[in-house]
């Protein structure tokens, strides 16, 4: 009770500053449960980035991982960015460097590099355009060049070779969160939930996708379970994403493919951290403005393809 107590004071403390300090909190949907409670949007990588693009607040609390904020700063430089735990970070993220694009575009100048916007904004601004889960296939197959390079999810990217006819080269990087689960999970959930539709993110194996009733971003499968007339799901994304589906769907069931699909940066961020960056407004995103200009470019790229 006490910690109920504890956690409805600092709600309405983050509830008041928020309206005090004209700011919004915005959060993944791999967030914590109380984290979106008190978020004003919720969302996939691409309506994120659009939304940030549009909001009045001065002051943006960025509840999700660094790349993220950074992109925020990004599409809104005169904004205030505060991402509430500075060592939220993506490993994927890490795993390209921005070097390495730049050693591949001396060497292949007729080729395009497609970037998935878990990166850096190194990264992004060594690409010719970014891309999220939602959209990948569909900014790939509208770019002119017949050879892309992407970058770093090799299994987003092997989702996205699967369905053009373009030369994709994938690179060797992954979310080690989705990477945790293959086949053995889907058929033992499917022998013990076999009416239940498997629904999974494309940042999974492709031998996992391979068994799935549908693929796509985390809003994408909301969306989907939102619509479909079908009582049960498999979810093969962050745990996080179950709570609006939950919420949404409160008729429906909804397993996790596996018990071990949870983002351990995607849940640091606590009601406490949150309250925290809106008392001290900390920790600011700066970004360097050359690297800035130039990570815009790709962003924006992508947010017009996708209209």
């Amino acid at each position: 009770m006490r910690k109920e107590i504890n956690m409805e004071s600092i709600i309405n403390k983050i509830n008041h500053l928020k309206r005090k300090k004209n700011a919004l909190v915005i959060a993944h949907n791999y967030q914590l449960p109380e984290i979106q409670k008190v978020a004003d949007i919720i969302g996939d990588s691409l309506a994120l980035s659009r939304e940030i693009a549009n909001v009045g607040e001065n002051i943006i609390i960025f509840c999700g991982v660094k790349f993220m904020a950074e992109s925020a700063k990004i599409l809104s430089p005169d904004k205030k960015i505060l991402l509430p735990v500075k060592n939220a970070l993506c490993p994927m993220a890490d795993m390209i460097k921005a070097e390495k694009l730049k050693e591949y575009k001396r060497n292949n100048p007729d080729s395009k590099i497609v970037c998935y916007v878990n990166s850096s904004m190194e990264v992004k601004a060594e690409s010719d355009i970014c891309v999220t889960s939602s959209n990948a296939v569909k900014i790939v197959n509208s770019l002119d060049a017949k050879k892309i390079l992407f970058v770093p999810d090799k299994n987003l990217g092997n989702y996205v070779k699967n369905q053009t006819n373009k030369e994709v080269i994938t690179y060797n990087g992954y979310c080690p969160t989705h990477e945790r689960v293959n086949k053995s999970h889907v058929k033992r959930m499917k022998n013990k939930h076999p009416l239940a539709l498997l629904l999974v993110h494309p940042e999974c194996d492709y031998d996992v996708l391979k068994e799935a009733d549908f693929i796509g971003s985390t809003s994408q499968i909301i969306n989907y379970a939102n619509k479909s007339k079908n009582k049960k799901f498999i979810i093969g994304t962050e745990k996080g994403v179950l709570y609006k589906l939950k919420k949404d769907n409160p008729n429906k069931e909804f397993i996790l493919l596996d018990n071990n699909l949870i983002c351990e940066d995607m849940k640091k961020i606590t009601l406490k951290d949150v309250l925290n960056a809106l008392e001290n407004e900390e920790y600011e995103i700066k970004v360097d403005n050359s690297i800035s200009k130039k990570a815009l470019k790709s962003l924006t790229n992508m947010l017009n393809k996708s209209l």
